[in-house]
């Protein structure tokens, strides 16, 4: 299975701090935030990554991370997106790269306490389709602003709809997505969304209407660093209590 790490868009939603550089580069803690998603597909077995980004600041990612190999990563591959068309757009530069394999999808600003091996290894078992990662969120106000699961009654997901008015359920769809290798034949039918982008929920909502979705509930903390100024403290704070904790007992 190989990796693509998403790492583009404009970062307005953390402006002023995006002026200077990508919003993947900020630091988390005591380190860039785009490493805590390597980390987070290195760790659960997955090897081979291709690195999604764009806009000026695009050369910063190589001075940073250069072949990978001091981050763990066997083969480290990079893409351009030349203007920001969208999640689904940019997870289509990566199709060479996959060439016919799986592919878990990560957005580079979402972070987990909890290991995705477990949903990394289910994905494995899966015989086809795709796989997305939940978390559960009781902040009402919040699932407004997110994509959320709506389920039928055997517990199947039956429809993701972004930004509910009315959540349908509690459970957010993070930035994980799971796709064997017929997500190359969706990606080209899509329609740009109101917003002139390409959206990744309308791929997994594809698999959906096929049947061809699973899903796993990831426990413990998420968040999208890039979601708000509030979002970016929110996990800051986390990760330097919960990190910081370690460090001293090391």
């Amino acid at each position: 299975m190989k990796g693509v790490i998403l790492a583009g868009g404009t970062g307005s939603r953390l402006h002023p701090l995006t002026r200077i550089t990508n919003k993947h580069l900020l630091p988390i803690y005591d380190r860039p935030m785009i490493s805590y998603a390597i980390e987070a597909l290195v760790t659960s077995g997955v090897g081979e990554i291709m690195l999604v980004t764009g806009g000026t600041h695009a050369g910063e990612f190589l001075r940073l991370l250069g072949s990978g190999q001091s981050f763990g990563i066997d083969r480290l591959s990079y893409a351009y997106q030349e203007k920001a068309g969208g999640i689904a757009e940019a997870l289509g530069l990566a199709e060479k790269f996959v060439s016919g394999d799986r592919c878990v999808v990560l957005l580079a600003d979402n972070v987990f306490e909890r290991s995705i091996r477990p949903c990394v290894e289910a994905f494995i078992r899966q015989e086809r389709g795709a796989r997305v990662v939940l978390s559960k969120e009781t902040d009402q106000e919040h699932l407004r602003n997110l994509g959320v699961a709506q389920f039928d009654g055997n517990q199947r997901i039956e429809r993701i709809i972004e930004k509910p008015e009315r959540p349908p359920s509690e459970f957010a769809v993070t930035g994980i997505y799971f796709y064997d290798p017929t997500v190359w034949r969706v990606l080209p039918e899509l329609k740009p969304s109101g917003r002139g982008e390409l959206e990744i929920t309308d791929v997994n909502n594809w698999y959906l209407t096929e049947g061809l979705m699973e899903y796993d509930v990831l426990d413990g903390f998420w968040g999208d660093a890039g979601e708000s100024i509030d979002a970016y403290y929110a996990v800051n704070d986390f990760i330097r209590a919960h990190r910081g904790h370690k460090d001293k007992d090391a």
